[in-house]
C-alpha cells in the first residue's frame, strides 16, 4: 500500500508540524476542528484539536487508519453527532503528559469515597458486596483475540450508525480523549485527564481500545473481558466509579450490571 506525508491540515495537529509522519492514501474529505474560542495551550502556538471527515465513515476506514496509527501518530475515533454537533460542542484540549500524574486506582478510590459519603445508608445496597469499601482495581482479563482486531470489528458495528471520522494526534486512544478536548463526562468529573488515566489502565488490563465518542458517550472495544461472575463484579465496580449512570440508570446495582458485561467485547458509557 502506498503511503504519503501527512496533508497540511493534519500536520497542524502536531506541535512539531507532523515531521516524519506518514499516512496511507485515500483520506476522505474533511477539515480540522478548533477548540472553543479563547482556549489556547499554554506556551504553545494555537492549533486545532482534531480533524473530522465531512461525511460518515465506513468501518474499513477506521480500521485502516488504526493500522496506520504507528506511522501517522493519529488515532481514529468515530464521532457520534446524534446529540450535539462537534462544531458547537465543548472542546477543551489537555496536555496528554498530565495523564502520567494520575492512576486508575487513585481515581477509583477518590470517587468511591466521595460518592459513598453522599449516599443515604440504604443507598449502599447498590454497591454490594463492597458497600462503603472501595475494592480497588480488578485483575487483568485474558485476551480472547488481538485488541486491534476486536477494535476493527466494533468500529464496523458502530459505523453503521453513519458517523463521521475523527483523527487525533495522540500516542494511544486513551490519550486522544484529552488531546481532542472531549468533555463527555463533564457532569461526573470536571477534568477529563484522570479519566483518561482509567482508560489507559483498561487498555493495558483488558485490551480496551477507544473506538467512538459522542457529546456524552464513550464506546470501547474490549479484547479481554471478564468471563467469570466474581471478576465481572469487580470490573463492574470500576465502571460504577467511572460512570455511575451505567449502573444507577441501568440495572440499578453492581450485581445486575456485572451480568451484562460478562464476556462482552464492547463497553459503552453514557453520562446524564
Amino acid at each position: 500500500m502506498n503511503d504519503h506525508r501527512l496533508p497540511r491540515e493534519l500536520c497542524q495537529l502536531f506541535a512539531d508540524g507532523g515531521k516524519g509522519r506518514r499516512l496511507s492514501a485515500g483520506l476522505p474529505p474533511g477539515d480540522v476542528v478548533w477548540p472553543d474560542p479563547g482556549y489556547n495551550r499554554q506556551g504553545e502556538a494555537p492549533r486545532p484539536a482534531f480533524w473530522m471527515s465531512d461525511e460518515p465513515a465506513a468501518g474499513e476506514d477506521w480500521a485502516r487508519l488504526r493500522e496506520w496509527h504507528l506511522h501517522s501518530g493519529l488515532w481514529p475515533v468515530l464521532l457520534d453527532e446524534s446529540t450535539q454537533p462537534w462544531g458547537i460542542g465543548q472542546i477543551v484540549p489537555d496536555d496528554p503528559r498530565q495523564i502520567d500524574h494520575f492512576t486508575a486506582d487513585g481515581f477509583m478510590a477518590e470517587v468511591w469515597q466521595e460518592w459513598v459519603s453522599q449516599m443515604p445508608p440504604d443507598g449502599l445496597a447498590e454497591l454490594e458486596p463492597y458497600g462503603a469499601i472501595c475494592p480497588g482495581l480488578a485483575a487483568p482479563g485474558v485476551l480472547r483475540a488481538a485488541p486491534g482486531e476486536v477494535a476493527d470489528w466494533y468500529a464496523g458495528e458502530l459505523a453503521a450508525k453513519g458517523m463521521p471520522l475523527g483523527l487525533v494526534a495522540a500516542a494511544r486512544g486513551a490519550d486522544a480523549l484529552a488531546v481532542m478536548g472531549w468533555q463527555g463526562a463533564l457532569h461526573h468529573n470536571e477534568w477529563m485527564v484522570p479519566m483518561a488515566a482509567v482508560v489507559r489502565s483498561w487498555e493495558d488490563r483488558f485490551g480496551a481500545r477507544v473506538v467512538s465518542v459522542g457529546f456524552n458517550t464513550l464506546d470501547l472495544s474490549v479484547a479481554a473481558p471478564p468471563v467469570e461472575p466474581e471478576h465481572a463484579l469487580h470490573v463492574a465496580a470500576e465502571h460504577w466509579a467511572f460512570c455511575p449512570d451505567n449502573v444507577v440508570q441501568g440495572p440499578g446495582d453492581l450485581q445486575g450490571y456485572a451480568q451484562q458485561i460478562i464476556g462482552v467485547h464492547a463497553w459503552s458509557f453514557w453520562w446524564d
